[in-house]
């Protein structure tokens, strides 16, 4: 058993002096605990929950032109997730949700971090996106047209494994051609795709922008809305309504309008992302007020949204109108809850442990994410 000794502990339930015990990948005791076998003193500092991405793709490494990534071969790929996933453990996330990559490529990955062959954060898989034929993401994506065939699409990914079944309701900023807003997978197929993973009680995800591809995934009962960038009054009291999440995504348009065409980045890419983020703080606004559950996730991988950075979607989604503990619990409880996961998101006994010490109190300071000083992954130390 190993023992964090001496500092306070942050999480959603507050923050408390109090040790922290760890055994076999499980914090086993919280508070006064024993003496351990090996121990660790963080005195001045605190512990906190790993983060949790629910929305990355680790076939990309925020390269300025993703498209460029199309055609690597399959080991290649593979070498780039290695290395996305070591970084993204590092900067302390210990579990990152993959929302389409090509083939098996995220799925195999988490059978190797799982199996002690990869050192990364726990991965949960969608394996190929469910895109209409040309639509978003159709170059690594499943294409399907009708209900019936996203139906079958949805059962493919399932039986490869998948965590969650992600769909392209809208247009997207980088597949060129593609217009942001405009919808794309209709009502009836998205609720295909819902059928079929309610049946082995696995979520849904549905990238969307545009406001009725918003309300086309709700009501066809999709668990998460990803970047959801255009999203009107209406669309967001549907959402409050229905208990849809939010995977608001901040950092994907930020570092696009950020860096520009000058670094690199297709000049419709960032046309698209400029529109885009103009309306995107209005999303803001109508989601806050409607009260619509908000889950942390970056779109990790596209333009200049690397995997060491993920920590800066907290002080971005502080930035947008959350309080620093609300950024908290979108990264840990409420994205547990979203992908499934009851026993992540805590410092308390019989969760996993997946813990981070910090300089400073995340519940009052977002950017405190960012330089962690230890991390642990399922209880092994990684950095």
């Amino acid at each position: 058993m190993h023992v964090l000794t001496g500092g306070l502990v942050s999480d959603v339930d507050g923050t408390r002096e109090a040790d922290v015990a760890v055994e076999n990948g499980e914090i086993v005791a919280v508070g006064d605990v024993p003496e351990g076998n090996s121990q660790t003193d963080i005195s001045g500092r605190v512990v906190a929950p790993g983060l949790i991405d629910t929305h990355v793709h680790v076939m990309m490494d925020g390269r300025p032109d993703v498209s460029t990534t199309f055609g690597d071969s399959p080991y290649a790929a593979s070498y780039r997730a290695v290395s996305n996933l070591r970084a993204a453990v590092e900067a302390g996330v210990t579990t990152v949700r993959d929302l389409g990559s090509r083939g098996t490529l995220a799925l195999d990955a988490g059978t190797a971090v799982d199996d002690g062959v990869l050192t990364g954060p726990r991965v949960l898989g969608a394996g190929e996106n469910i895109v209409m034929t040309g639509g978003h993401g159709h170059a690594f994506g499943c294409e399907a047209d009708g209900p019936d065939e996203v139906l079958k699409g949805a059962r493919q990914q399932l039986k490869r494994g998948a965590d969650v079944v992600k769909c392209m309701a809208t247009g997207g900023v980088l597949t060129e051609g593609a217009v942001t807003g405009s919808s794309e997978l209709t009502e009836a197929e998205l609720r295909s795709a819902v059928e079929a993973a309610s049946a082995k009680g696995v979520p849904t995800a549905a990238h969307a922008h545009g406001e009725e591809g918003i309300k086309n995934a709700v009501r066809a009962g999709i668990s998460s809305v990803e970047h959801g960038t255009f999203m009107d009054r209406e669309a967001a009291e549907m959402m409050a309504e229905h208990g849809t999440y939010w995977v608001p995504t901040a950092s994907a348009l930020v570092n696009i309008v950020e860096h520009g065409v000058e670094a690199g980045i297709p000049e419709e890419a960032v046309a698209k992302a400029e529109d885009a983020v103009s309306r995107f703080e209005h999303a803001w606004e109508h989601a806050l007020e409607a009260g619509v559950d908000i889950a942390m996730g970056t779109d990790a991988g596209t333009p200049f949204n690397r995997f060491g950075d993920i920590p800066r979607e907290l002080e971005l989604m502080v930035d947008y109108g959350l309080e620093p503990n609300a950024a908290l619990a979108a990264a840990t409880v409420n994205a547990a809850e979203l992908v499934g996961r009851e026993d992540l998101g805590r410092v308390a006994e019989g969760y996993r442990a997946d813990l981070v010490v910090l300089e400073t109190d995340p519940n009052d300071d977002a950017t405190a994410w960012q330089s962690p000083t230890v991390v642990f992954a399922n209880g092994e130390r990684v950095s």
